[in-house]
């Protein structure tokens, strides 16, 4: 996600293996979900994990206002996704405010969320996913572990599965790259990746973690049917050659591959300078096909582009649920797959429409 962003990459296919675990839902319906290896760590998560961008935000997401039904809605998010399995999370400590209309911070809501789980069930395991913010002012890889244990004390853990540089620092990026391998050294962090970052810092820090033995688990990006630059600038080539699981931001386009907005139904808030009518006009086809493909499976058009992303194999998306509605959906996702006639369909399709503005981090 944006300010707001996130990432991850995967290890060669011939060596990977899938993990089976067992998830009880509240109504006693026991569901089986696929667990992979993020990259070449030993960290396992779920296909598809859960955005926590919105909860608590009140600057892209929410109509600029945050309250107590917004609170209950995404604490449903929460507690839904892990009925269906889902137990991979990604939060920020810029995602949220502690000021603003109300809102309340993501790893603050997103800790009480587990902690309040793991009262009814003290045997869940839940991967937490957060980000080091790379601020001008901070530098040395002392900012970085300073950052992560003011994450843990929101989050109110003691390590967190995976921690990520956000996004690339205009400087200091080698003290950053130093502080996540201490983390790791210091048993803060299970396993550690980046977001926003292209080809060649994928690659620098990816060498400079090997050389203290520390695999570079994931790469967070923008990636989806209509902004496939990851595919483009090499970004999901290295990874897959480098052994990087691709964590997939904004996997459904922030909702314009849902087939929820139209030309005359855009959507709201800072979104609708990026899915302008013009735009929704243009990706109408595509949704059309992919609304004919999901009533072969019986699935949504939402269900559809996740599972596209599964299917290029070496990807975790991670799609934003605010309410249980949009987390059971987003379970649908999972236990099938797009043939490959059909995934090579929607990319060609989508191939014609021209991509949405990503994160300008991504160029740095």
């Amino acid at each position: 996600m944006a300010m707001h962003v996130s990432s991850a990459c995967f290890s060669v296919f011939s060596h990977r293996r899938v993990h089976k675990i067992r998830a009880v839902a509240s109504e006693n319906v026991t569901t089986e979900v696929d667990k992979v290896k993020l990259g070449g760590s030993d960290l396992k998560v779920t296909r598809l994990g859960i955005g926590a961008w919105s909860w608590g935000d009140t600057s892209y997401w929410n109509n600029f206002e945050w309250d107590d039904r917004k609170m209950k809605a995404a604490k449903s998010a929460f507690d839904v996704s892990v009925d269906a399995g889902i137990t991979f999370f990604d939060t920020a400590e810029v995602y949220g405010s502690r000021a603003s209309f109300g809102a309340i911070n993501s790893e603050t809501l997103l800790g009480r969320f587990v902690k309040e789980r793991k009262g009814k069930d003290p045997g869940l395991e839940v991967a937490i996913a957060t980000k080091f913010a790379a601020l001008p002012w901070r530098l040395g890889r002392q900012s970085v572990i300073t950052a992560l244990k003011d994450s843990l004390g929101r989050l109110g853990v003691s390590s967190v599965e995976l921690y990520q540089l956000h996004w690339p620092g205009i400087w200091g990026n080698e003290g950053y790259l130093d502080g996540l391998g201490d983390a790791v050294e210091q048993g803060l962090v299970k396993a550690v990746g980046v977001s926003n970052y292209s080809e060649r810092r994928l690659r620098e820090a990816h060498k400079k973690l090997q050389k203290r033995g520390i695999p570079l688990a994931s790469n967070q990006v923008n990636y989806s049917l209509i902004y496939r630059a990851p595919e483009e600038k090499g970004v999901k080539s290295t990874c897959d050659e480098l052994g990087i699981t691709l964590i997939a931001y904004s996997p459904i386009a922030q909702g314009a591959l849902t087939g929820k907005y139209t030309p005359e139904n855009p959507p709201t808030g800072p979104r609708r300078q990026i899915y302008t009518p013009e735009f929704l006009t243009r990706l109408q086809p595509v949704l059309n096909r992919i609304k004919e493909i999901g009533e072969k499976y019986s699935k949504t058009n939402t269900q559809v582009v996740l599972n596209w992303l599964i299917a290029q194999d070496n990807v975790v998306p991670i799609p934003g649920a605010k309410n249980a509605e949009q987390a059971a959906e987003f379970a649908g996702a999972l236990g099938w797959k797009l043939d490959n006639e059909e995934v090579a369909e929607l990319r060609s399709l989508a191939t014609e429409i021209r991509p949405v503005t990503g994160f300008p981090v991504e160029n740095l």
